[in-house]
């Protein structure tokens, strides 16, 4: 009984493995993927739910990213600015630079 259940998560761990390669490394569509699972003798319910579960789980990590960016690129900001108006004798042109654009990337991909 033990050994059905690992096998059944295996094949589940494949199917969804499977899907997740289609649609991020091979770009196919939601649709797409949908269908080559079905071919592999998946139902279509359930294939159509394996789809929507890797499309909630992508579209989370790169939120998750999106964040990071946000946070990080603030960072690096508020650092170089402070260094800057600390007036050590250096400007952290770079780091402000840098902060202020990783910032904005995060926001972008976060809104999109």
């Amino acid at each position: 009984m033990e050994t059905t259940n690992v096998q059944s998560q295996d094949v589940s761990s494949h199917h969804y493995s499977f899907a997740a390669n289609l649609l991020l490394n091979e770009n196919k569509s939601a649709y797409e993927t949908k269908a080559r699972l079905v071919e592999q003798g998946l139902s279509s319910d359930i294939a159509g739910l394996i789809v929507e579960n890797v499309e909630i789980q992508i579209q989370e990590a790169k939120h998750e990213k999106a964040r990071k960016d946000m946070v990080y690129g603030a960072l690096w900001f508020c650092g170089g600015t402070i260094l800057t108006i600390a007036d050590i004798g250096f400007i952290f042109w770079g780091a402000i630079l840098f902060g202020g654009i990783q910032f904005f990337k995060g926001l972008i991909n976060a809104n999109s």
